[in-house]
């Protein structure tokens, strides 16, 4: 039977067609009809449930009894308003009926600043439902019958919905953020490893676990429930696998900066939020902070013009071949970019491949090939429709997603055409000044040139605000459509720790800014020409500031740079990750090496594969797991495989200079006495000297027998942010749970004192690489404590080196006895700065 889609205001009725928006025009989202509203409500055009809510308040979706998608878009590009002039009147999830009021908007104002009121109501799954009897080209009051659908199969959506489940588990998402695209990409990956057929089942919606974009899709958030389902016996293993990737998701954002060092960035007691509402100034814009900074400079436009592509295709046999080869440079350009990138870049450009070959994405675009499309409109349309799932889901980190499709898109697209992407030509100290950016976009720009980035659209945890954060330039999104005003020239001073940006600075305030800028730096200068000196406390205490380094040559230069006197942490897993073998002992060698040739004769300190827990690799498959976090990770997995720490221990001892070896996630002597033995063992085998050998200390157990396991070893090295998970029983995965772990709780100072007498007893360093090594409040506890080397990201050497040079020994002594007596970790923070110990 036909289900009735009600006019959801007056107004006169159109063909989508008509619409001045090829997206909605060309039916890219779904089928439907339009209407240009005389009217200032909007009612519910069917009886159902509100499925989701646009973050702009502009859009609305509902799920109809019968299972039609039906999503009513307020105006063409009314995102931009940000919400100004609409009020919602309803929930997501709730069940309205018919005619019932959803939400209202002022008529003049949206017409005022949206490109069109033309509003499209669209059937979304038009792959289940088509349009029949539709009331176009005429006016209509709300409430008058618009179109109707008739189901096109009594199939549900997705191949399996006929199927009864033969296995499943349910579980809670913990992931802060839910299954956004890189979780998404993490779980396709995994999924795409098993050979059953299974399903993830979330919200009243289904997903095939081999697509990322049906992933994110779904809409799943921190706290909601997810069912995998299998439809064999034997998936029941895979379902294990599945739901202890979902289990194991980081609740940290990837991009979330390290505590700076307070001189080069607000006072230490401005706790304000990052965008609280103030007064704008004149001339000033409010925009939101991606990253934190400063900046003066002029503006810098990049509009990068439509690629045309034809509606028409050449034969489905030549455009799909077409396709192919688009998809296969594109694919080769992301992956060489991917092999030598910084890690944030490099998680990045993995999703971006994994949605470059997601079954669903592709499997629509080839769809369209097949009725006659062109590759290039196949492609568009395609990635249109998923950015249309992300938006209908109404959460605003996926829908941040958007441009990650986008930017795909337009790679693809570029290949298809023969169009010549070129590079932008930016003069340095520019403030680059965009409607939106993709991260290709930012990769091909020298980031040495810009000074700051300004974009009228985007969100604050995109993938291209996650980059200018790893790069350090300042940025502001959301900034509206009043950019559009700034000419390309104009002086702007940028202020992304207020939020503000000044498009029309008069004389006094270019003064001023240029003062800031030069104050910074001026400290900055002074900052980086002391950093390549020894550091020592005001008292004269020498103490080491090491690196913390993720394997790449880029890092260890940069380290250099930037003073470190040595690496106290080199993380061994890029080489094990993102593959499906081992690697040998040669290639193993040959990256330390590099390594260790870029340090110069400077210490290093390698610490051995620490898989397992949140980081699974699918060559290793680990036993199923009630909870990995006390599982098989760190050296357990090593002693486990020792085929593994073998091979690894050669490539190590064949490293010159003699580097350091660390061993992760110890928790007793016999453990650090197994790999002792067996690293004397090879060393003899291969006749070279047996290196110095660390013991990491991530445990309570490590941390109260420090003494037996100094023993043992020649130095100990705190990891402090599993120190403070395992001391304080709080999961770093646990969505309620990970903002409330803190490393200066006095539990885990305890933990670190403990661990400094123990070493104490046989004369071993103690180090610190952890995140509380750059931490300014916690700095001056674990020196007081006995810590006599801290390691860190190499961008935060020089302000370290510059703030330990203020510090006396005694201070931080009487200062880590007072705070070892505190009830919390708040307390311990009041403590920290309230002292005159800085």
């Amino acid at each position: 039977m036909a289900q009735q889609i009600r006019t959801p205001f007056s107004g006169w009725s159109t063909p989508l067609a008509e619409i001045p928006d090829e997206v909605f025009a060309r039916a890219m989202l779904g089928e439907g009809a339009a209407i240009d509203p005389t009217s200032n409500e909007l009612r519910a055009p069917c009886d159902g449930e509100v499925t989701s809510i646009a973050a702009a308040s502009h859009a609305i979706a509902l799920r109809a009894p019968g299972g039609a998608e039906i999503l009513v878009h307020v105006g063409i590009d009314t995102v931009a308003l940000g919400g100004a002039g609409f009020e919602v009147l309803t929930r997501k999830g709730k069940r309205v009926h018919a005619g019932d009021v959803l939400l209202r908007f002022d008529l003049d104002r949206v017409a005022r600043r949206a490109r069109s009121l033309v509003t499209p109501v669209i059937v979304t799954n038009s792959d289940r439902f088509r349009i029949v009897r539709a009331a176009v080209g005429r006016e209509l009051a709300a409430g008058d019958v618009l179109f109707e659908v008739e189901e096109q199969s009594a199939a549900v959506a997705g191949e399996s919905a006929d199927a009864a489940p033969v296995v499943s588990e349910a579980l809670v998402v913990a992931h802060a953020h839910g299954i956004h695209a890189r979780p998404a990409g993490l779980i396709a990956r995994v999924a795409k490893s098993l050979p059953w057929k299974m399903e993830v089942r979330a919200r009243g919606r289904r997903a095939n676990p081999q697509s990322a974009v049906a992933l994110m899709s779904l809409g799943v958030r921190g706290g909601d429930e997810l069912v995998i389902v299998g439809f064999e016996a034997g998936a029941a293993a895979g379902i294990a696998e599945i739901a202890r990737v979902v289990r194991e998701l980081d609740a940290q954002p990837a991009h979330a900066p390290a505590s700076p060092h307070p001189s080069n960035s607000p006072p230490r007691h401005s706790l304000s939020a990052p965008n609280a509402p103030v007064a704008v100034p004149a001339g000033c814009v409010r925009g939101v902070i991606a990253n934190r900074g400063f900046a003066l400079g002029k503006a810098a436009w990049l509009d990068e013009a439509d690629i045309e592509v034809p509606e028409a295709g050449s034969g489905a046999a030549t455009e799909a071949a077409a396709f192919g080869r688009a998809q296969s440079v594109v694919r080769d350009r992301i992956a060489t970019r991917a092999g030598g990138a910084a890690p944030d870049l490099h998680g990045i450009l993995r999703a971006h491949l994994e949605l470059l070959d997601d079954p669903q994405l592709v499997e629509s675009a080839l769809e369209a090939i097949r009725v006659g499309k062109s590759a290039g409109f196949a492609w568009r349309a395609a990635i249109a429709a998923s950015v249309a799932e992300l938006n209908a889901t109404g959460d605003p980190r996926l829908m941040e997603r958007a441009m990650d499709f986008a930017d795909l898109e337009r790679q693809v697209l570029a290949e298809l055409t023969g169009t010549r992407e070129r590079r932008p030509d930016i003069a340095a100290g520019s403030i680059l000044v965009a409607r939106d950016l993709t991260p290709s976009q930012l990769v091909d720009i020298d980031a040495s040139r810009l000074a700051g980035i300004a974009l009228m659209a985007g969100g604050p945890t995109s993938h291209v605000a996650i980059l200018a954060g790893t790069l350090g330039i300042p940025m502001l999104v959301s900034l509206g459509p009043s950019l559009r005003e700034i000419r390309d020239g104009a002086e702007l001073v940028l202020d992304a720790d207020a939020g503000l940006l000044n498009a029309q600075p008069d004389a006094a305030a270019l003064a001023a800014a240029r003062a800031r800028l030069e104050s910074v730096r001026a400290r900055a200068a002074r900052e980086r020409a002391a950093a390549a000196d020894l550091c020592h406390l005001a008292s004269g205490e020498r103490i080491e500031v090491f690196a913390n380094l993720a394997g790449t040559e880029a890092d260890a230069r940069r380290a250099v740079e930037q003073g470190a006197e040595g690496c106290g942490l080199l993380r061994t897993e890029f080489l094990f990750l993102e593959r499906t073998t081992a690697p040998d002992e040669i290639e193993q060698r040959t990256r330390y090496q590099q390594v260790a040739d870029l340090m110069g004769g400077r210490p290093l300190v390698i610490r051995t594969l620490d898989i397992g827990g949140d980081k699974p690799i699918p060559y290793l498959p680990l036993p199923a797991e009630e909870n990995p976090a006390l599982g098989l990770r760190g050296i357990r997995t090593s002693l486990w495989r020792p085929e593994l720490l073998d091979v690894q221990l050669r490539a190590l001892l064949g490293v010159e200079p003699a580097v350091r070896i660390l061993v992760p996630m110890i928790t007793e002597y016999g453990e650090i006495e197994l790999v002792r033995q067996r690293l004397h063992a090879l060393a003899a085998e291969l006749g070279v000297p047996v290196p110095q050998l660390g013991a990491m200390i991530e445990t309570p157990a490590a941390a109260m027998l420090a003494d037996q396991i100094a023993k043992g070893v020649d130095f100990l090295s705190i990891g402090t942010n599993d120190l403070a998970q395992y001391g304080l029983a709080m999961d770093r995965g646990h969505a309620e749970l990970a903002a409330r772990i803190d490393g200066v709780h006095p539990a885990v100072l305890r933990l670190v004192e403990a661990t400094t007498r123990g070493a104490a007893v046989h004369s071993r360093p103690v180090a610190v690489c952890g995140g509380l090594a750059s931490d300014p409040d916690a700095v001056p506890l674990l020196l007081g404590l006995g810590v006599t080397e801290l390691s860190v990201v190499p961008g935060q050497i020089a302000r370290l080196k510059a703030y330990l040079r203020t510090l006396t020994l005694d201070d931080c002594c009487r200062l880590a006895e007072r705070a070892l007596q505190m009830d919390n970790a708040a307390e311990v923070r009041r403590l920290a700065r309230e002292l005159e110990v800085r």
